[in-house]
């Protein structure tokens, strides 16, 4: 085992939250005036993910105006999807068009 590899800190397995606990979190945050740094250590939670919880929860109160709500982001994901498998759809209509305009000459 390489030194660098011993110094390094071991990564948290990731958890599973359940939307209550996420909700009574953004709370703390956003109805309590509790800092993100705080109530994170005080729940046993990265910073950044309940950074994160408190955006999505700020922009669904704000209606989108400060960032995109739960369904936006859905849509987006939704529609992100949907363009990949047209673009693979595409790809294979194009070999496939090549394929036969070379065979018939």
């Amino acid at each position: 085992m390489s030194r660098a590899m011993a110094d390094t800190p071991k990564r948290r397995p990731r958890r599973q939250f359940t939307d209550e606990f996420k909700v009574s979190a953004v709370r703390l945050v956003l109805d309590e005036g509790k800092s993100v740094s705080a109530a994170a250590r005080d729940l046993d939670l990265t910073e950044t993910a309940l950074r994160e919880w408190v955006k999505r929860a700020r922009a669904d109160r704000t209606k989108g105006r400060t960032g995109l709500t739960t369904a936006e982001r859905e849509e987006l994901t939704r529609l992100r999807r949907e363009v990949r498998i047209l673009e693979e759809e595409r790809t294979i209509l194009k070999k496939a068009a090549a394929f036969f305009a070379k065979h018939q000459r």
